[in-house]
């Protein structure tokens, strides 16, 4: 049994290998000018396969795992989240006005 269990793991390794991705250390200080450079974030719960809390920051094909209670982490993820948010309601707004634009033209 423990053979064919080793056997699905490699081959589920294989197949899917950023499942067990997890950040194992995690910085407590990270530069402004990274900060800047930031394009999207995960966060990492502890638990399951991961046994730190992290914020994941991903810029151009390079990922940081920072603290995630440190402030400029924090302010960061904020923006990031109000700007996917607006951006949301922003295509919302869009798809109302074209809708009723093409109302009018048609009567």
């Amino acid at each position: 049994i423990s053979v064919l269990f080793l056997t699905l793991l490699l081959l589920f390794l294989a197949l899917f290998p950023g499942a067990f991705s997890c950040c194992m250390k995690i910085s407590d200080e990270i530069s402004k000018g990274i900060l800047r450079r930031v394009e999207r974030f995960e966060i990492q719960k502890a638990g399951g396969l991961c046994h730190l809390e992290a914020v994941i920051l991903h810029m151009k094909g390079r990922k940081f795992c920072v603290n995630p209670w440190n402030r400029e982490v924090e302010k960061i993820v904020k923006k990031m989240k109000h700007k996917i948010h607006r951006r949301k309601s922003h295509i919302r707004k869009q798809r109302r006005t074209r809708r009723t634009r093409k109302n009018r033209s048609s009567s």
